[in-house]
């Protein structure tokens, strides 16, 4: 078979069925029992060989003041903040500080520690990611932003400034991937 046949045929995509836990069941389902579920084997148009279709590649480096970077990663420290143990405050504030700042939000995973306790979570975005880490004992908040192409984290703050209230907020700035 040619190189160009092969190109030529259908891709099958395979998909994973319930769950997202380990030990609840979820497996990747065979053809065989995919009649007894939903369908997880779905026939792709056929792809064309990379020389027939050249595809320019985004380059979602950065460039300010002669530097070419991957992005901008901050380390914020909220100290006196409040809120530090709400989930829909902390969901909520994620969402919006993403959007603020012109990225694409994905996925947004929280985890609370309990009555009176802190929580850790992650906002997972095309650009890149926010992290939070809260003690709510200490009034104390660690974030991680980072993004990447036009995207503007400073742009994040005061919606965090809002959201938790902080009486005072340490910023710092690392420029990622420097290559100019």
């Amino acid at each position: 078979m040619s190189n160009k046949a092969a190109a030529m045929k259908p891709m099958v995509k395979l998909g994973v069925v319930s769950g997202g836990r380990r030990n609840d069941g979820a497996t990747l389902k065979s053809t065989k029992s995919a009649a007894k579920v939903a369908p997880v084997v779905e026939a792709l148009p056929p792809v064309a060989e990379a020389a027939d279709q050249p595809v320019a590649a985004k380059d979602y480096f950065v460039e300010r003041n002669g530097v070419k970077f991957a992005g901008t990663h901050l380390l914020v420290e909220l100290w006196g903040a409040t809120n530090l143990g709400d989930l829909a405050v902390t969901d909520q504030a994620l969402r919006e500080a993403a959007e603020v700042s012109g990225a694409t939000l994905l996925h947004i995973h929280l985890h609370h520690f309990g009555p009176n306790a802190g929580l850790s979570g992650v906002a997972v975005l095309a650009e890149s990611h926010i992290s939070i880490h809260t003690w709510p004992e200490r009034g104390y908040a660690a974030l991680d932003i980072f993004m990447c192409g036009a995207c503007d984290p400073y742009k994040a703050i005061p919606v965090l400034r809002r959201a938790f209230q902080p009486t005072t907020v340490q910023l710092s700035e690392q420029k990622r991937g420097v290559i100019a």
